[in-house]
Order: structure tokens, then sequence, then C-alpha cells
């Protein structure tokens, strides 16, 4: 074991909640309130069942619930069913460093993990804000040092089973060599491809890190071993994806600046590199006379679109309109809302989706920041428009409020939650921190 090793396993384990600062702990709620409004959202899709219809039949001891349907069932599986519904709809929030959707894949482990020790809100909110820190940290560490092939692994998931078993580890009490092993454990079951984007399997990464990493901390407690250096060594989870790196950044400044700070939430349901040219579309609509019949064409550019999501114009499912800069313009400009309802596989079939597709373009200026965006409408009648995005709507330069996190909480559980619930949980979710048991909070979720 070597002296990050060391040093990041003794924060996870040592760092005192109270010191904490009280804003990156209520951050930390905002991002919880988030992450529920969105998972309880999907619960209603049926695209779970197939999950909850196995764990069914398969079995399992009741000792965690699944968010949005009230099932319980083990909890390495609720933690896998509750993150991907995190995920479901790619409406998570995201580290804006680095683009890991740092919730879905990291708070479930620990909320089963916290139902199955009986821990306090207070604990539960304590780790999830190590959890964040570490896989992030880990992530920022990576992603200036990636090696040529790396970009087709799934950051998120790759990241997030480290933080998963991070603080699923804090609440169960491992020691420091269990923690250890805890990451070791997590770091050997790291995986998610890129090419799963649009599928099922996108979303089943976050839920597969949830589960390993709460699997991990369970039989580390156990006395299961693994790699002492899985941070370090030129064959670990760094290593094996990035070429010089600096370790430095993975420990300088823990528990003095922290990584949540660079958390922000999406106003659109879809991935986080289209946010600022969903911006700038919503704006040219405004325009006088924007209109797809008056428009020749329309072309968003950013600091250097994502190759992930610049292939597929014409997206022939509504879950893979999520992944594609020209299907998120184009239902921009036509309903003025970038939500769940513009991914159904219905719209991304209709006519008028199909031809604004077919006039949108992509373009790069490297001395963009990477949440700015320029989007340049040019018209029929010659007018050249454009509209110019600082900073994407969500991001942490230009961030969603209290209101505007709680109305989208709102709006989300609201589909599935009655009214009395919906209230109460929105409160409950805002003092988790007070709360003597997690299971005050999961009686509202269900």
């Amino acid at each position: 074991m070597g002296a990050t090793e060391d040093r990041v396993v003794e924060f996870i384990r040592e760092f005192p909640t109270s010191s904490i600062p009280p804003a990156v702990m209520h951050h930390a709620k905002r991002c919880i309130m988030n992450y529920c409004g969105v998972a309880i959202f999907a619960a209603k899709d049926p695209a779970v069942d197939s999950l909850l219809d196995e764990f069914a039949e398969e079995g399992a001891s009741p000792q965690a619930m699944v968010l949005g349907r009230g099932m319980r069932t083990s909890g390495q599986n609720a933690a896998l069913a509750n993150a991907f519904l995190g995920h479901f709809d790619d409406f998570d929030d995201t580290h804006m460093v680095n683009h890991i959707h740092p919730t879905s894949p990291i708070f479930p482990a620990h909320l089963a993990a916290a139902e199955m020790a009986g821990s306090s809100g207070e604990d539960l909110v304590a780790a999830y804000v190590v959890g964040a820190e570490v896989a992030c940290r880990v992530g920022s560490v990576v992603e200036p040092a990636r090696r040529p092939g790396s970009e087709n692994w799934h950051p998120t998931s790759m990241f997030g089973v480290l933080g998963a078993a991070a603080g699923a580890g804090r609440l169960l009490g491992l020691d420091h060599q269990q923690m250890v092993f805890g990451l070791g454990i997590a770091g050997t079951q790291a995986s998610g491809l890129r090419l799963s984007s649009g599928s099922m399997c996108k979303p089943l990464h976050a839920g597969k890190s949830a589960q390993n990493g709460l699997f991990s901390a369970l039989v580390a407690r156990r006395g299961f071993t693994a790699s002492d250096r899985m941070l370090e060594a030129p064959r670990g989870i760094i290593g094996i994806q990035a070429d010089g790196f600096d370790l430095g950044p993975l420990t300088e400044g823990l528990g003095e600046h922290w990584e949540l700070d660079h958390v922000g939430f999406k106003p659109y349901s879809c991935g986080i590199v289209t946010h600022g040219v969903i911006d700038g579309a919503l704006l040219l609509r405004e325009r006088d006379g924007v209109t797809l019949e008056n428009l020749e064409r329309m072309q968003g550019i950013t600091h250097q679109p994502s190759a992930s999501l610049s292939w597929n114009r014409h997206p022939e499912k509504g879950m893979q309109g999520k992944f594609s800069y020209f299907y998120a313009m184009a239902v921009a400009l036509l309903d003025g809302q970038v939500l769940p309802a513009q991914f159904t596989d219905e719209r991304a079939n209709a006519p008028d989706v199909h031809a604004a597709c077919a006039k949108m373009e992509l373009g790069a200026d490297p001395k963009l920041t990477r949440d700015a965006a320029r989007v340049i409408a040019t018209m029929k009648d010659g007018r050249v428009l454009t509209a110019e995005i600082a900073h994407q709507t969500g991001s942490p330069a230009n961030p969603m409020s209290d209101a505007q996190t709680e109305a989208k909480f709102r709006a989300l559980a609201g589909e599935v939650l009655p009214a009395d619930k919906l209230d109460r949980a929105a409160q409950d979710l805002w003092d988790l921190d007070k709360a003597p048991n997690v299971s005050v909070l999961l009686s509202a979720l269900a």
C-alpha cells in the first residue's frame, strides 16, 4: 500500500462529518433531491420491470427499497435498480470538469447500506459527500491524461464504483485494511462501454457500479482481499486509462476544497454536452420568424463536439436521441422544451423531427469553454442570427436555484407520488441531515 492509497482511505473513514462545510452538505442534499426526482419518475417506465421481475423470481432478503415502487429486495439488488432508475432518462447531475454523473452510480449504494446499517440521515449525506469526492477526484486525474482508446470506457461507471464502495464502507464501519481492499474489489469490477449509449445498458452501467460498490464493501468487511494499490499501480484503475498521470490532485487539498462544487444539474433530459446548443436553439426559437419552415440551416458550435454524439443525425429510437446533437437542437427548435416527452420512439420518427434534424450542423471552436456554446441560424430570407451561451443552464457558473431544484423534483416525482407524499418527500429531503434514521425518508419515496 502506498501513501496515496493510505491517505484516501484515511479520508474516507475518518474525515469528521462536522468538518464538512454546511454549503457542501446543502449542495449534497440538492444532488440527492435531484437524483430522487429523476429516479422516481423513471420508476413508471416498464423498462425497470425486467430487473424487478428477475429480482422477485430469484427471491432475496427484503433489506432495502426500490424508489418509486416500494418493492423491498436485497441491498445489492436495490442499489442496482435505484442507480438504473437514476440514470435511465439521462436527467441526472454532472461533474462539469470530467463529465461524470456522480449521484446515480454512487448514492444508491449508500442508501442501501444506510438502510442495512440503520444509519442517520446526516451519516448518509456525509457518506455521499465523501464517496463523490473520491470518484470525482479519480476521474479528474484520468481525464487530462487519457490514453488513446480509453475514452471508450464510460467514466460514470468506471469511477462511480469507487465512490459507491467508499461511502458504503464508511457507513458499514470498515477498518483501514478492509477499506483498502474494498477499493481494490470495486476497482477490479469497474466497467461500462460507451457503445451502450442509447440502450438500456447505459443506465445499467450506473446500476452495476452501485451494486458492485456495495458488494465490495460488504465482502471486504468479511475478510475478502484484493490489490492494495488499485489507485496507484500502473495496472490499476487509473493506470490502465491514463499515461503520465499526476496522482497529486487525488489528495491535494483533500477535505479543504470539494468536488461537489463542480456538480451541476440538467434542465434537459439528454447528454450533458448537448445542453449548450439546446440553450442556444431555445433562445433563437424566440426570435422573430425562426421556424422550421423559414430555416435554411442551424449550426451548433461547442468547444469540441463529442464523437459519440455526433454520428447519429436521425435517431430511430427516443433513447438514441438523447445522444445526438442534431436531434437535441431539432426538438428544442420544434417543441420549445427538451424533456422526457421529447425522447419517445414516436417523437423520434415524426416527420417534422426528421426534417429538422436534416437542417442541423455542428462546428468546433476550441476558444469556447466546455460549458459554452454558440448557435447560428441561417434563415431562408438571408438573415443570420446568433445565440451566444457563456455557461449552459444548470452548470455551476449558471446554477439552478434551490427553488428550481425542488420544482424539478416535484414535476418528476409528482408523476408517481400522490400529492401528500410529494409534499412530505420534498420536506424530508431538505431535512435529510436531521433524520435520526433513513427510514423516515424512504417511507415518503415509495
